[in-house]
């Protein structure tokens, strides 16, 4: 089994991820999806040490020499990260489902919107395309206001399964 935790827009609010990250760990992976705003440097020491990490830029990132995407592999899966922003994701995923698709993703994963979002995007004849946003754990903007993010677990079979997570007031 593998456990790979999922984040967004943290905008160096980092209360909510150091204690999630004590809370779900260890942890075989993170990905930040960008505007960590600095934090990225810190990231590294709060989780376990087997953790990889995965980050990328995102649009609040403005002194970060973080990549703007990152293309590889989860075991089986084909994974896009990209904070969401040059694909216009604040008023829709279509853009990024397209790209994704083109570009033989398996997982586009997004950040940007403040709002957990998750889709398996079915084509006839073509493979699914899974699309997800963790949300933010610092500023979220979705219905009930509750920082979010998404544990993604591998299974013996190597299949992925997405679980969103809430940080209720016990936080």
């Amino acid at each position: 089994m593998k456990k790979i935790l999922i984040v967004s827009d943290t905008h160096r609010r980092d209360e909510n991820l150091k204690m999630v990250i004590e809370r779900e760990k260890p942890l075989d992976m993170l990905i930040h999806l960008g505007d960590a705003e600095g934090s990225e440097h810190a990231i590294a020491s709060w989780v376990n040490e087997e953790c990889s990490l995965e980050m990328i830029l995102g649009n609040n990132d403005f002194f970060s020499m973080l990549e703007r995407e990152r293309d590889f592999y989860i075991g089986k899966y084909r994974v896009l990260l990209t904070h969401g922003h040059y694909y216009s994701v604040s008023v829709g995923a279509e853009y990024l489902k397209k790209e994704a698709r083109a570009r033989g993703f398996d997982i586009a994963m997004f950040g940007h919107t403040h709002r957990p979002y998750y889709e398996v995007d079915k084509k006839r004849g073509d493979k699914n395309l899974i699309v997800l946003n963790p949300g933010s754990l610092s500023y979220p903007r979705q219905e009930g206001h509750l920082p979010s993010y998404v544990i993604m677990e591998l299974d013996e079979a190597g299949d992925a399964h997405f679980d969103f997570r809430y940080l209720k007031e016990e936080f």
